[in-house]
């Protein structure tokens, strides 16, 4: 046994981030379908999360990153409301050179021989054409396209509900719940990054972007030529009054070398596991940092799925989304009291709620 194997098997059965129920390793040699389904709780319900498609280093990684997101899934659906559990799915390899009908039809059988515990939806590198595959071989695939029965792009209520954050945010902080007049900086202006641009500049807020996307970046600039651009991460971290950093891509964005830099008193985006490590989230606290747990206020994407697994209702569920804003205000008042950081504060609540399911 590798190290790296024994690391996952570590944190998978004698870790604090570890106690998920289930893992299957899926692989369909012809197709060249190699992916991981982690189950993390069913406490509230059935597990629910998005599948990932990347060109992971190695399948410990991806093992590893399955675990991760599934446990995060689990307080994020907790957190939203939601009568699901947290699961997660990753395939692995390069989504722009293995990504096939074949390769999508394998993976909803694996899907579907989990009888329901796991349901799945768009991530990183899946798309709505893809779960539109997907469902053909399971009922349980949702982020399917309007005509397909579907809610479509999830991503317009993560937006809104990160939106919803960052007005709680500014609420706890300043006392006014707009953005007007703030200055606001935006990794990763894809998917969801570029709905958040919609919202922060009709409410009034200075935006500063970034993306290793040229494309993603002009999509932005053509529209809105007011809008600055800053060459990478590296510099948005540290571009002078920035009042909120958003991290909208993948996770690890604080870390030990980004938030000594970071200028900024917020961090509220969209991007899943942004805290690097435990830990983390006291040096933000220590800084003076105020830290939207991202699980809480990127939930808006799963709450427009769930809904569809009842039939979509897309007023029913900006509704839900726009709850975030009292959720989130709800958290800061939860770390005030307990004296610990914003972070741990939503855990503890998450924690209970499928504490008191399982006892129930």
């Amino acid at each position: 046994m590798t190290d790296a194997t024994d690391g996952v098997l570590h944190t998978l059965f004698r870790s604090e981030q570890g106690g998920h129920e289930q893992v299957v390793l899926c692989q369909d040699r012809a197709s060249g379908l190699k992916a991981v389904i982690a189950i993390h709780s069913t406490a509230l319900g059935p597990a629910l999360g998005g599948t990932r498609f990347y060109p992971y280093a190695t399948e410990e990684e991806a093992v590893a990153d399955a675990l991760n997101l599934a446990r995060g899934m689990s307080y994020k659906n907790a957190m939203a409301g939601l009568d699901h559990g947290g699961g997660k799915a990753v395939i692995i390899g390069d989504p722009e050179t293995l990504k096939s009908e074949e390769l999508l039809l394998a993976y909803g059988r694996f899907v579907n021989s989990l009888g329901g515990r796991y349901v799945t939806a768009c991530d990183v590198g899946t798309y709505v054409a893809d779960m539109d595959v997907v469902a053909r071989e399971t009922r349980w695939a949702t982020g399917r396209s309007p005509e397909n029965g579907g809610a479509g792009d999830s991503s317009v209520l993560t937006a809104f509900g990160v939106f919803q954050g960052m007005r709680a945010s500014a609420q706890h902080l300043w006392g006014d719940p707009t953005l007007r007049g703030r200055k606001v900086g935006i990794a990763g202006v894809g998917k969801v990054g570029h709905h958040l641009v919609e919202h922060l500049l009709s409410d009034g807020a200075e935006v500063v972007i970034t993306d290793v996307r040229e494309e993603s970046v002009r999509r932005i600039t053509d529209r809105h030529p007011n809008v600055t651009v800053v060459a990478d991460t590296e510099a948005l971290i540290r571009v002078e009054g920035l009042d909120i950093y958003a991290p909208c891509a993948l996770g690890g964005a604080l870390n030990d070398e980004s938030v000594p830099v970071l200028t900024a008193k917020v961090v509220c985006g969209a991007a899943n596991n942004q805290l690097a490590h435990p830990g983390v989230e006291k040096d933000l606290a220590d800084r003076g940092i105020l830290y939207a747990p991202d699980y809480v206020v990127n939930a808006g994407g799963v709450i427009q799925v769930a809904d569809e697994l009842r039939g979509f209702d897309f007023d029913r569920c900006k509704v839900q989304a726009a709850k975030i804003f009292d959720t989130t205000l709800a958290i800061f008042a939860r770390a005030k009291t307990d004296g610990i950081p914003p972070a741990a504060a939503a855990d503890r609540i998450a924690e209970q709620r499928m504490a008191e399911a399982r006892r129930s």
